[in-house]
């Protein structure tokens, strides 16, 4: 399970949510944050052989997966507590790089490696 960037059980919806006359996020609007994302990484890894975060080589992951202090306490924390392999913080690196270029940061942030561990829930649900 470790060799699947994201991890998420989706629990149904209830009933009562799909009577909610709640408004979302249009398909154009979040069409339109996906392609300048895959833009930003085109850009990033223009002549490097690869085009998207998910197929960065741990060099690149050094290189484009830079966080600060407190983002980096954040995921030891979680590799140390959820037990996740090196693999994983590879991975979570990764997701959290995309969920910054969809936002348009350049800098991962702690709020992106927590959003990233989060979708590592099937990790910890093989944890004994």
């Amino acid at each position: 399970m470790d060799r699947i960037d994201i991890q998420i059980e989706v629990p149904p919806v209830k009933y009562q949510e799909l009577l909610n006359d709640s408004k979302g996020e249009d398909s154009r609007t979040i069409r339109e944050r996906v392609m300048r994302a895959r833009n930003i990484q085109k850009e990033r890894f223009v002549n490097s052989g690869i085009y998207c975060n998910a197929h960065m080589f741990p060099r690149q992951i050094r290189q484009y997966c830079q966080t600060d202090v407190e983002g980096k306490k954040l995921l030891q924390l979680a590799m140390t507590r959820l037990g996740l392999s090196a693999r994983a913080h590879d991975r979570i690196l990764k997701v959290a790089r995309t969920i910054a270029d969809l936002e348009g940061n350049a800098r991962i942030q702690p709020s992106h490696i927590s959003e990233g561990v989060s979708y590592r829930s099937l990790d910890r649900e093989l944890k004994y």
